[in-house]
């Protein structure tokens, strides 16, 4: 049977479905690597640092004290007591365990709360540039998703004006991240109240609130939690984990804070897929949620002088357009300068061309912005060492040198 001939008989929905952009990326690069070529990686999104030697311990007794068997659907009481105890201390939430869910990482929580709240045909308001699974994962749910762009001027931030403008009758989710991925960008306080001040008159509308970069800021005035906001905290569903802030990707813990009607719903539909997560990784976020965040600033720590290094060298090659982020662990450079331009074999025609072409050729991994609904840019990931940033930026000024 051909290639054509067996994806006729996928299902129409996952022949629908685009690839992840990062993970394609990513992929592309192991294989190259593996021909024997000096790859630097700056695909994917994921620390380079080791998760803490506490969280790592508390895995160790957990198998040692015999977590062996399937967890509660919703996670253990202990770790849901301490997202609880997290959420009001970290970010002025306050809401009771059985208000919960762990999932199997945070994208699988996105992914559970959309498909709970979504009917066929409803429209879910995505602020862009946006993470690459997150309108995949509304038109799994049969809903709609209505892009709104952050313009790069605005520090790839969508206003408040812009916000009321794109709801309508159909309007069921409105989704967003703080710290944002892939640009780094962080909204304020004062920035999320103008958008609550919309978000409160639609009362139909939910807010879903992706923190997973929450310890990654570089601000002064640090992180707001939207669902802090009284008047919206029954509409808010928060949506954090440990992959990022302590290091722990492989690990796959995720959660939901909701009011308790949407987390049932969640709780429900878990049930029937994956039903609880590691037992393992439980008990080692719950040292984490519960223990000190000292490791973490050291992180962020040097994720910010990451990101000073690489805006700075990002700045010194001619057409690129480069913001400074504020969080996370990127930079998102404008490189549409050099859409049209050609080194004698290859012509660059849009950020794709312009990722493969940097991969192929002078190998880095980087992803393109097409993805993330900004197709003027690549992401760059600056979770590496210093040195391989550096060389990796060079190589790219050594590259666009060569179009004309």
């Amino acid at each position: 049977m051909s290639a054509v001939a067996e994806q006729t008989r996928l299902a129409d929905r996952i022949n629908a479905l685009e690839e992840s952009s990062t993970l394609a990326m990513t992929k592309m690069a192991r294989e190259l690597a593996a021909q024997g070529h000096k790859v630097i990686s700056l695909s994917v999104g994921e620390p380079d640092f080791k998760t803490p030697a506490h969280i790592c311990e508390a895995a160790k007794k957990a198998i040692d004290d015999g977590f062996h068997g399937y967890s509660p659907v919703a996670g253990y009481p202990d770790l849901r007591k301490a997202i609880a105890d997290k959420l009001k201390r970290d970010n002025n939430i306050d809401w009771k365990p059985e208000n919960i869910v762990v999932s199997t990482g945070a994208k699988h929580s996105l992914a559970n709360v959309i498909q709970v709240l979504i009917n066929p045909g409803d429209e879910v308001v995505i602020f862009a540039p946006y993470w690459v699974s997150y309108s995949e994962m509304v038109k799994l749910a049969e809903g709609k998703s209505v892009i709104v762009d952050g313009a790069f001027e605005n520090g790839f931030k969508v206003t408040a004006e812009q916000l009321e403008a794109a709801i309508t009758p159909r309007t069921r989710i409105v989704m967003y991240a703080s710290p944002n991925n892939p640009t780094g960008a962080v909204y304020s306080e004062k920035e999320l109240r103008e958008i609550a001040a919309v978000l409160e008159k639609h009362e139909d509308v939910y807010i879903l609130a992706d923190e997973i970069y929450e310890y990654i800021n570089f601000t002064e005035e640090g992180h707001f939690s939207i669902g802090s906001i009284p008047a919206l905290k029954d509409r808010v569903i928060t949506v954090n984990g440990v992959a990022k802030g302590f290091a722990m990707t492989g690990w796959r813990i995720g959660f939901i804070g909701a009011a308790k009607w949407i987390a049932e719903g969640v709780e429900k539909l878990q049930g029937q897929v994956t039903s609880g997560t590691n037992s393992i990784a439980q008990k080692a976020a719950t040292v984490a949620f519960n223990g000190t965040l000292e490791p973490t600033k050291e992180m962020a720590k040097a994720y910010a002088r990451r990101r000073d290094l690489v805006v700075g060298l990002l700045k010194e090659i001619p057409g690129f357009k480069v913001n400074v982020p504020d969080g996370a662990f990127y930079a998102f450079p404008d490189v549409s300068y050099y859409f049209g331009k050609s080194d004698g074999t290859t012509t660059i025609k849009d950020s794709d061309d312009f990722s493969n072409w940097i991969l192929n050729k002078y190998y880095v991994s980087t992803v393109a912005g097409s993805g993330f609904g900004a197709p003027n840019c690549i992401r760059i990931s600056t979770a590496a060492a210093d040195e391989a940033l550096s060389e990796a930026v060079q190589r790219i000024k050594d590259a666009v040198a060569t179009l004309s």
